[in-house]
């Protein structure tokens, strides 16, 4: 069971890759512009999680789907590659609905 959960987010991921690669929603469409936006938000998102360890507002838990590699305390390397999920994700989300809403407008 150990990994499980970075395997969840690994294989998450790669289905948002597909989309992003299908539809050419995000990294696909403009990758130097997307890769950017990933990056700053992929630091925004770790910043607010150093933030809330260092306030004690959570820790991290004792879990079998987890590795058991820490990148420091209460910071696991699953949080890194959520984070970047996340961080995808929230791109792909926003290419899609301008694409969504600028094909709507069109059709009026």
């Amino acid at each position: 069971m150990t990994g499980l959960y970075l395997g969840a987010i690994l294989f998450s991921h790669l289905g948002i890759a597909l989309m992003d690669a299908r539809w050419r929603l995000a990294v696909w469409d403009k990758p130097r512009a997307a890769l950017t936006v990933i990056a700053i938000l992929t630091v925004l998102f770790i910043s607010i999680d150093v933030l809330a360890i260092a306030y004690e507002l959570y820790g991290i838990g004792e879990s079998p789907a987890l590795i058991g590699i820490h990148l420091a305390p209460h910071f696991p390397i699953e949080e890194l590659f959520f984070i970047l999920f996340l961080s995808h994700l929230s791109l792909v989300g926003y290419g899609a609905m301008w694409r969504l809403l600028n094909r709507t407008e069109g059709q009026q």
